[in-house]
């Protein structure tokens, strides 16, 4: 028997679904539908009821699909003992994120590269819900989000790691009548031109903000940060965003912005945090790598 097989069988539990799960694994619907048949013809029973509308375990193949994942999980954490003694990393790391925070990703990828070079790194940026879908399905193996009240994570298979406590600014250039300012009223926004980054929890802020205290004049929103840079020094609109965005990756020069606190009540904490699935174990590469973000991130707070 090989772990191949297991992880067929799993995959194929998971998604409910041969075709499915060949395509999750990058191997042949008969590659899946022939390895699941050797393990029921070795151990002699039925483990999944196949239909023109999946596949889905039998009595029998639940209790023993549980136990195959026990079992692969049990490699996995043999696996990494095996490279602790090796001092070798070797694998895939698979990060998705909202767009905000890939600049503050950036650094920690390429000196975790460095130092292990034998580790495949993918990144994907795209929005919260689908990054808590591709975690819920294994299809990535960390997830970057903002969390804030009206999302709740806890209840939907998924583990929230809170990393950096954020908040909501504007921003805009020294050439503003704002710029001598420190704080921003929501009256004097909704006086401003305003220009938007493309991301969900800027989304969301403005949303509740415009039913709160009336509606914003927004120009656009787009994911093009030129064109939001030029809006703001050449026509001195204001943009909206996290804080540490400012930071990692400036709109203009230091001494071109003026980055200005909302002078709003006092508003439930927001954070930046990581997802991953619920009750799995994280792998050694995962691990490695958020220890190394963690200590950038230590960097970046003295910063704020």
């Amino acid at each position: 028997m090989h772990i191949e097989k297991l992880e067929y069988l799993v995959e194929v539990a998971k998604t409910g679904s041969i075709s499915k799960a060949a395509q999750n694994l990058h191997v042949t619907i008969s590659a899946v539908s022939q390895s699941i048949s050797s393990l029921e013809e070795e151990w002699g029973v039925t483990v999944l009821k196949r239909s023109r509308t999946g596949a889905v375990p039998t009595v029998e193949g639940a209790a023993i699909i549980k136990k195959a994942i026990e079992l692969l999980q049990k490699y996995d954490e043999l696996k990494e003992a095996a490279q602790g003694y090796s001092n070798t990393i070797q694998g895939r790391l698979r990060l998705a994120t909202i767009p905000g925070p890939i600049f503050l990703l950036e650094q920690a990828v390429l000196d975790f590269k460095k130092q292990y070079p034998q580790v495949k790194i993918e990144i994907v940026e795209q929005g919260s819900q689908d990054i808590i879908d591709d975690i819920l399905n294994d299809k990535i193996d960390l997830g970057f989000i903002i969390l804030f009240k009206n999302r709740l994570v806890e209840h939907l298979g998924v583990d929230f790691e809170r990393l950096l406590k954020v908040k909501m600014v504007a921003a805009t250039s020294i050439l503003s009548p704002l710029a001598y300012q420190k704080v921003i009223t929501p009256k004097e926004l909704k006086q401003q031109t305003v220009v938007l980054y493309n991301d969900d929890y800027v989304k969301w802020f403005m949303d509740d903000f415009q039913k709160k205290y009336g509606e914003v004049d927004i120009a656009y929103t787009t994911n093009n940060r030129a064109l939001i840079s030029r809006a703001c020094m050449n026509h001195l609109a204001v943009t909206v965003g996290l804080n540490y965005s400012f930071i990692t990756e400036p709109l203009f020069t230091d001494d071109d912005t003026v980055i200005l606190n909302f002078d709003l009540p006092q508003t439930s904490p927001v954070y930046l945090g990581v997802i991953q699935q619920k009750d799995h174990t994280p792998s050694v590469i995962s691990r490695h790598f958020l220890n190394r973000l963690k200590h950038d991130i230590s960097d970046l707070q003295q910063l704020m």
